[in-house]
């Protein structure tokens, strides 16, 4: 169990965990007396916290810098006990340290009573979703055991945490100096019935398993070896077998796993599974990098790019409204900004600070986050490896948080979303559009041939397609049926058109032909008014032109050709009516170079 130490500078935390480290013997040989020496020959008095202030730094100043480990063992189970810096300038260290852990102690000096670093460090716990946590009240020898102090202190912090919905497991006085309610009862505080603090950690619950959470693979790369693509990664949650089909978020590439690549094994594994590190390969060859997030197909995670998060910020900037950070989660990293703070908090004191657009260092906020481009995550009650990130500002880490809640993707903000993406790392040719302009006598355009089945508009459009063809224009008739018996074969039929594959599988087929400067014509009975707009965005730089065939005394949307259904049927004069159009707007230009 990985557990925490946190608390005001000077309440004792380092002490406390060398008290029991010595006082369970889990000291190496001969460490005690080596670091009583060093204090004789020093001239200054042992102190149990020397045994963790390695750092010269430490030793000079008395305070904890950095976030000491420390390997421990009860009769119940082996610990590693993180032992985290409580003063104010090193809250980064703290939350290090923090981010990490199962379980925490939060000490509280019974002298000095709860100070602005206990409100704030409760608030950090908070902030990192942790659940079990004691409270420790040191130093009871100086107040001589008074049973009254440690009570208002308990009823006080009680009242603190119950306001941010945290309750404490338990609150244990201690001497930590002395070694009172640590591995043995303290006969200066009978009045107190409860647990000692080794019996106390030995009641904390352990972890439930990752292996039972949903499958989570971040990709760190993609190796080329012996003609293989291996995609590594750590497991973050859940198991995966060679044979599941994967999908890869924010990308929504799919594959299946053909084999599972470890370092050295004679047997080749079938399973990997959360916290180990593996690589994998794919039964087909596809286009990942890192930043992906592997998972079942059949239970993704969330992907968009706007969310809610609580924010603790450490920046000697301010953290402000519309300012651009990077924010890591996982491998991915990516371009964000703040939106909107829903709530700025004083950490020492959980006051609501007034509106604003900024939060300044040590405070904490709960905001609306967006970032440049789909972003994949869990909220971070569901999986906390992949709802936690940080945000950087000039290469400085500056805060940190947890995600809270998500605003889904619209379908017209996935489909622009997945098309910048596209385009970001769209690799363009030597040949370029007003190349293929000036050759083909036309700049590339997408035609919909739009209205209801029965109404003619095959017929038009292959007219229209031939025509085109005949004038030494390049022209191609690009039917949603072959896309879908061809592209889509792969998919659940019911599934391909209700969750908008078709759509956006077409849009990418017809996105190639637009870029080789085609005109590209195309019927539909399928799509409606919002999915032009859809595939709009998919072909863009390409302009769409919509020829609506219909009756209706008023067309749907804002068709640019409005043919009725007597129109459409006379092919010559309709085909020349949308030739006039597309020269008119300078699509059709007149050839530059003849066969």
């Amino acid at each position: 169990m990985r557990l925490v130490i946190v608390g005001h500078v000077d309440h004792g935390k380092s002490t406390l965990v060398g008290r029991l480290m010595a006082d369970t013997d889990s000291l190496t040989t001969g460490k005690l007396d080596f670091v009583k020496n060093i204090c004789d020959q020093q001239g200054k008095s042992f102190e149990f916290a020397f045994l963790l202030d390695a750092l010269e730094e430490e030793q000079k100043q008395g305070i904890t810098i950095d976030a000491s480990q420390i390997f421990f063992k009860t009769k119940k189970r082996p610990y590693v006990i993180i032992d985290a810096p409580g003063h104010k300038e090193f809250l980064k260290n703290m939350v290090t340290g923090a981010a990490n852990a199962e379980a925490a102690l939060l000490l509280i000096d019974a002298y000095e009573g709860v100070q602005e670093q206990s409100r704030r460090h409760g608030y950090i716990l908070r902030l990192l979703g942790m659940k079990q946590v004691a409270v420790v009240v040191n130093k009871m020898d100086l107040v001589d055991y008074d049973p009254e102090v440690f009570y208002k202190i308990k009823s006080e912090y009680t009242e603190f945490l119950k306001s941010m919905d945290v309750e404490a497991r338990e609150y244990i006085p201690v001497s930590a100096k002395l070694g009172e309610n640590l591995a043995k009862r303290s006969e200066n505080m009978s009045w107190y019935q409860g647990p000692t603090v080794l019996e106390m950690l030995d009641q904390f619950e352990d972890k439930v398993p990752e292996i039972n959470q949903p499958f989570r693979l971040p990709l760190q790369d993609v190796y080329k070896f012996d003609g293989r693509r291996i995609l590594a990664g750590r497991v973050e949650s859940g198991k995966a077998r060679v044979g599941d089909t994967i999908i890869f978020s924010p990308s929504n590439k799919r594959g299946v796993i053909k084999s599972i690549e470890t370092w050295k094994v004679k047997k080749e594994p079938k399973t990997i599974e959360a916290s180990h590190s593996v690589g994998i390969t794919l039964t087909e060859q596809i286009f990942v990098e890192r930043g992906d997030i592997a998972t079942l197909a059949d239970d993704p995670p969330i992907v968009t790019t706007t969310f809610d998060a609580s924010v603790f910020w450490m920046g000697k900037k301010h953290l402000k409204k519309g300012e651009s950070y990077l924010i890591k989660l996982t491998t991915q990293k990516v371009e964000c900004e703040v939106i909107r703070f829903n709530k700025a908090i004083d950490a020492s004191t959980l006051e609501t600070l007034p509106d604003q657009d900024f939060i300044a260092k040590n405070d904490v906020a709960e905001l609306t986050l967006r970032t440049r481009q789909p972003i994949a995550f869990d909220l971070f009650n569901t999986i906390a490896e992949t709802g936690r990130f940080v945000l950087v500002d000039e290469y400085d880490v500056c805060g940190g948080g947890i995600i809270t809640g998500f605003t889904p993707l619209s379908e017209i903000d996935r489909i622009r979303d997945e098309a910048r993406y596209r385009d970001s790392h769209w690799i363009q040719g030597a040949v370029t559009p007003d190349m293929r302009a000036y050759r083909y006598g036309h700049r590339a355009a997408m035609i919909l041939i739009t209205g209801k089945a029965g109404v003619g508009k095959a017929g038009l459009a292959g007219h229209l397609e031939e025509k085109l063809f005949h004038q030494n224009f390049q022209s191609y008739l690009l039917d949603g049926r072959n896309i879908q018996v061809g592209l889509g074969a792969d998919m659940d039929q019911e599934k391909y058109f209700s969750e908008g594959e078709a759509l956006r599988r077409f849009g990418e087929v017809a996105k190639l032909f637009v870029d080789a400067g085609h005109v590209v014509i195309s019927t539909s009975n399928v799509f409606n008014q919002e999915d032009h707009s859809n595939i709009s965005l998919l072909v863009e730089p390409a302009p769409i032109v919509e020829v609506q065939v219909t009756d209706d005394k008023f067309p749907r949307g804002k068709p640019e050709i409005v043919l009725t259904v007597d129109e459409a049927a006379e092919h010559e004069s309709a085909v020349q009516r949308i030739l006039d159009y597309l020269k008119e707007e300078k699509i059709l230009t007149g050839h530059n170079y003849s066969i």
